[in-house]
């Protein structure tokens, strides 16, 4: 894409070149700073780029990784509703295609702005009577707490996105915009299959970190 096609672009550009021409380096590098953090978005115009949260590859829920960062986690209950696994939920999950589950679909907050959606499928023998207001919190947290269940294991995979339009409007964010697909499917201590998670994280404010060692 040209950015001399854009006038937030031709703004930037301008400003970039001002700034070339300054003798002073300390001015010219703090001004480029405020320059480079305008970031063009087509369809939403100019905005200042926000601060990405760098996300571990580690085996914590979203509430606890937003705890350790100093940041208020909390979720808002989109919908909640039970059916029955059918054949690739019933896969996933490693139950009979005609169990009940429950699905859920979550908001996930970080100091009250919207960070992901997610879609939670659990089987409904694991959290019988659960509510929607039951899931403003943690999901591990009220595994523990009322039904006595650790999460033991998890396989997890990530992909590149896009937002798709109900995406976009929970996240606040223009439609196709870069995301992450995160999905996990976690066990307990014996194996039994608690969860399969499909969510959708925004692109604009993750980044993926894994440190790497030598084989």
């Amino acid at each position: 894409m040209a950015l001399t096609t854009s006038p937030a672009a031709s703004i930037v550009a301008s400003t970039v070149e001002a700034i070339e021409t300054q003798g002073k380096m300390t001015k010219q590098s703090a001004a480029r700073q405020q320059v480079l953090e305008l970031v063009e978005q087509r369809g939403s115009g100019t905005y200042v780029q926000q601060p990405k949260i760098s996300q571990q590859l580690t085996m914590t829920s979203f509430s606890e990784d937003m705890r350790r960062r100093g940041m208020a986690a909390g979720s808002e209950t989109l919908s909640l509703s039970r059916q029955l696994a059918g054949a690739r939920l019933g896969r996933f999950l490693n139950v009979s295609p005609g169990e009940e589950i429950v699905v859920v679909k979550r908001l996930r907050l970080a100091d009250g702005v919207s960070m992901a959606i997610e879609t939670l499928h659990v089987p409904a023998s694991v959290v019988p009577g659960v509510q929607p207001r039951d899931l403003e919190g943690s999901f591990y947290d009220l595994l523990r707490t009322r039904y006595g269940i650790e999460i033991a294991t998890a396989t997890q995979t990530i992909e590149p996105t896009v937002t798709n339009e109900e995406e976009s409007a929970a996240l606040g964010v223009p439609l196709h915009s870069p995301a992450f697909l995160f999905e996990r499917t976690s066990r307990d201590a014996t194996g039994r299959t608690l969860e399969f998670v499909h969510s959708i994280y925004r692109g604009d404010r993750y980044q993926i970190v894994s440190e790497l060692t030598p084989s």
